[in-house]
């Protein structure tokens, strides 16, 4: 009697217009094999083949090859016959050979994250066979050598051991060029390509000791498992981390007939976007070479041709491109193949028709005719993700909500970066063009190799052109510079995912790693030397240039406006000065949640002050301190509730302990001493005092303000009279001041009391009045479980979730690092709780912390003011546990609207 487990369906067939899947099957499928199997469904020319389940990849690493292989065998063997049937050729025969791909395919994009095989089933007998039956000797000996490099690399370790090393095929190939003085691989002879299937098989011999394996069926099977092993490769798994995807999610595998397009000048290859993946310009564009294969466009080591004439009358002139030689040497696909032309620009249109969405496809020309070999939702930048959702709401292809939940509010980002200032530019020399593969603005220093792109601060990673085992130096660096590729090559595609400013195929460019030298025009930058580069325009110039804070203009002011329309959780800033706060206004902060008024004294002429409170023995020399102080804290209230008059702002009180404060060096504990006229045995005497065994739970918060109430007599008197002045001005300033890290209600009531009494002096002084509130940050997780008893005191509680799960994890925030990242690396945590809201535990006080407090009083007014307060996913969960407002960075604040609107839209759903 057959099991559930071994009818459960693992091998989905795809082809000739009819499919096992669709589109919606991404999560078992892979977005690679969901999207073949969609466009088999709608008609698109796809070669036929079939998806092995992401559930197959997750049994593969449970239970081993051997176990998957006979699990899987007989829906392979039916699934190949399928493809055979449609393509009228047999894999494995001699006569009429079919060849296969073997593709990976995640459930998101992962661009050259994981590996891929092409014509596969290729053997000396069955090379001889293609060769006849194509009447194209050349063809069938260039797929052969292709093959085994593939193979060899991506299946049996055959990939340089260093970074000095180059890779042993190419090695090969080069030795080659330069014995017969050729440059491509294009201008190889038949004998040539025999010569190196000859090489490269004794080089595979040489390295692993045995044989290049000769059965098709064999080598199936080990790029299936290449596949497999490969989503926990080195680069897969740091591109999950750097997104942020589960390493149980698995990889699906696809294998596809082959189909040629490095058969002649008729055939060819290219990558084209129906929307410009850097601007989000609604063109059509994409880059081609003729008689090539694969990743021959992307990977950067030939020119690629544009598709439209639009886009190479463009390249041409950021290349600096005669007319003449443009159209004899680098004409696009719509001027040289115009029906196939006609054709793909159909089938773009009706791809992102159908998905709704900026699609990047992949095709093949085989000897004139068109195949698609894959489509994908397209990476983009920031500015394009945004443009590009506004643009199709538009155009009516998408609604509001739509647009909204377009936008991956992390990538927003980007454009909160800053840009060169016009006014640096006009003066700034450009030493070289280039591409301009993914817009932005960096200024770094040179390094060379990806390894080392931590060296310097800010670093430029300049390459000859890059490769997926770069990805951690790209994501490192502040830009990326490469002298050869497209606008399609692998820098290109990932820099746009990263938001990453990026210039690709700059080739006068010569750069040399043996002497990490960089040579333009006979001027030669070294290792270290600053450069800029302008993402936008291409140029890459000389030196620093400097750069202004950017503004929230255009289709992103657009689309913040449009988040406004359906957030109903408001968002505010966590802001210490008046700049800050206005940024943050400037971005649509609706307040400020968090200002930590200890910031303030550590400015030079403040913190001497400050110390000579925290010497002071009496409560009369404390007084005196802080009547120093009051004058410099009342001006800083001042300014920020002037930036953000009408909006409500929270005042934290002084939260960190006292020997933050006091100086720890002996040079400026005598200069202390010097400076307050006592002896240096009495400055370390109380510096011995303050030191504590665990400062984090020690004489901090509302317990400085308990046992020297003066303090915050002085920073409630402060704040207050900020906001009478201001309204003596006609400026309406909302204090809400907050009591920081209490555990108990008495603490609060103590603070409450203090900070009462104080304002009503004040009132009395001034002969006026303000409204404010007195509420408390929920930190603690005793705070949390008592949460009833101190809202019938408090007015509102912002939770502090920074040390909310230092507490409730037990973890030290500062000393975490050092355990963290191997948690999660074996799976223990599946994020950084710092980083992430703990929804399951810290998550749960906030929740129960919230109910509670509401439960004694209905209308509390509750918001979060630690760093998750810009973390879209934690902004979710804030949305849905009912708070008023989240509190977050000014640079933040855009990430939070959205992610507030996006909570409430699906909330809605």
């Amino acid at each position: 009697m057959e099991t559930l487990e071994s009818v459960k369906t693992r091998v989905y067939k795809f082809g000739n217009k009819t499919a096992d899947g669709n589109s919606k099957m991404k999560n078992l499928l892979g977005g690679k094999g969901a999207n073949l199997a969609e466009m088999s469904l709608i008609g698109i020319p796809v070669p036929p083949g079939f998806t092995i389940t992401t559930e197959v990849c997750t049994e593969y690493n449970l239970l081993g090859k051997d176990a998957v292989v006979k699990m899987i065998l007989p829906e392979v063997e039916e699934s190949i016959e399928n493809i055979e049937k449609i393509m009228g050729a047999q894999f494995g025969d001699k006569e009429n050979p079919l060849l296969v791909s073997v593709r990976s395919g995640a459930r998101v994009s992962m661009p050259g994250m994981m590996d891929t095989v092409l014509n596969l089933g290729l053997n000396d007998e069955v090379v001889i066979g293609l060769a006849k039956r194509t009447n194209n000797e050349r063809f069938a000996w260039d797929s052969y050598r292709r093959f085994i490099q593939m193979y060899g690399d991506v299946v049996l370790g055959m990939k340089p051991e260093s970074k000095d090393d180059i890779d042993p095929f190419e090695e090969i190939m080069e030795a080659l060029k330069h014995k017969r003085n050729i440059k491509l691989d294009t201008e190889f002879t038949i004998q040539d390509l025999k010569d190196l299937v000859y090489d490269f098989k004794e080089a595979v011999k040489k390295r692993t000791g045995h044989d290049f394996p000769t059965n098709p069926w064999d080598q199936l099977w080990g790029a299936v498992v290449a596949v497999f092993n490969s989503w926990n490769g080195d680069r897969a798994v740091y591109y999950r981390k750097m997104s942020g995807y589960p390493s149980d999610w698995g990889t699906a595998v696809n294998v596809q007939a082959m189909v040629y397009g490095n058969m002649g000048d008729n055939s060819g290859t290219g990558v084209c976007f129906t929307r410009d993946a850097g601007t989000g310009e609604d063109v059509f564009n994409g880059e081609y070479l003729i008689n090539a294969q694969g990743e021959d466009v992307v990977a950067g080591t030939r020119t690629p041709q544009q598709i439209t004439k639009l886009g190479s009358l463009r390249w041409a002139e950021l290349a600096k491109v005669e007319e003449e030689d443009r159209f004899k040497n680098y004409p696009s696909l719509e001027e040289l193949m115009p029906n196939i032309y006609l054709e793909l620009n159909g089938y773009q249109q009706k791809l992102e028709d159908h998905y709704k969405d900026m699609q990047d496809m992949e095709f093949t020309m085989q000897d004139g005719k068109l195949w698609i070999l894959q489509t994908r939702n397209g990476k983009r930048t920031g500015a394009a993700m945004v443009k590009i959702a506004i643009d199709m709401l538009k155009q009516g292809m998408i609604d509001e909500k739509q647009a909204l939940l377009r936008i991956e509010p992390n990538k927003l980002d980007e454009l909160l970066h800053p840009v060169f200032d016009p006014k640096s530019l006009k003066k700034a020399h450009v030493i070289a063009q280039g591409l301009p593969a993914s817009p932005g603005a960096a200024t770094g220093q040179l390094v060379f190799f990806a390894d080392e792109a931590n060296k310097y601060k800010y670093t430029i990673l300049t390459r000859i052109e890059t490769s997926p085992e770069d990805l951690e130096g790209m994501n490192i660096a502040r830009g990326i510079l490469t002298a050869r590729g497209g606008m399609t090559s692998h820098a290109a595609v990932v820099a746009r995912g990263m938001g990453k400013c990026c210039i690709s195929g700059a080739g006068a460019l010569k750069i040399n790693y043996k002497t990490r030298t960089l040579t333009v025009d006979g001027k030669e930058y070294h290792e270290g030397d600053w450069i800029s580069l302008n993402g936008s325009t291409g140029n890459i110039i000389e030196g620093k240039v400097s750069t202004i804070e950017p503004e929230l203009s255009g289709e992103f002011a657009e689309i913040m406006k449009l988040s406004d329309k359906y957030a109903t959780m408001k968002v505010r800033t966590n802001a210490d000065t008046p700049k800050d706060a206005k940024a943050a206004r400037n971005f649509g902060a609706q307040g400020i949640g968090l200002t930590r008024t200890e910031h303030m004294f550590f400015e030079v002429d403040r913190i001497k002050a400050m110390r000579e409170m925290i010497l002071a023995d009496t409560v009369k020399g404390r007084k005196y301190a802080l009547d120093q102080l009051l004058p410099m804290q009342r001006e800083d209230f001042e300014g920020i509730f002037e930036a953000m008059q009408g909006l409500p702002v929270t005042v934290r009180l002084l939260d960190p302990p006292l020997h933050e404060f006091v100086p720890h060096q002996l040079t400026q504990q005598k200069e202390l001493a010097e400076e307050m006229h006592i002896s240096l045995e009495a400055v370390k005497s109380k510096i011995s005092e303050l030191e504590e065994f665990n400062p984090m739970l020690g004489h901090r918060g509302c317990r400085l303000g308990n046992t020297y109430p003066e303090i915050t007599e002085m920073q409630a008197r402060a704040i207050i009279e900020a906001a009478l002045n201001l309204k003596a001005k006609g400026i309406v300033a909302i204090p809400e001041i907050m009591v920081p890290l209490i555990g108990t209600v008495e603490e609060f009531e103590m603070q409450e009391n203090i900070i009462r009494n104080t304002a009503q002096k004040v009132f009395e002084e001034y002969n006026d009045t303000i409204e404010f509130l007195v509420g408390t940050m929920i930190e603690i997780p005793r705070a949390a479980l008592t949460a009833d008893l101190i809202a019938k005191k408090a007015e509102f509680f912002s939770f502090g979730t920074n040390d909310l799960t230092q507490m409730a994890f037990g973890y030290s925030r500062d000393d975490a690092s050092k355990f963290l990242p191997i948690y999660i690396e074996k799976g223990i945590l599946k994020v950084d709780p710092f980083e992430v809201l703990d929804q399951e535990g810290v998550g749960q006080l906030v929740k129960m912390g919230t109910e509670k407090g509401r439960s004694t009083k209905p209308n509390l007014k509750v918001g979060i003011c630690g760093e998750h307060g810009g973390e879209p996913s934690s902004v979710e969960f804030c949305y849905n546990v009912g708070m008023n407002y989240v509190s977050c960075s000014p640079f933040r604040v855009p990430i939070a609207r959205i992610a507030s609107a996006q909570a409430a839209i699906k909330k809605s759903m």
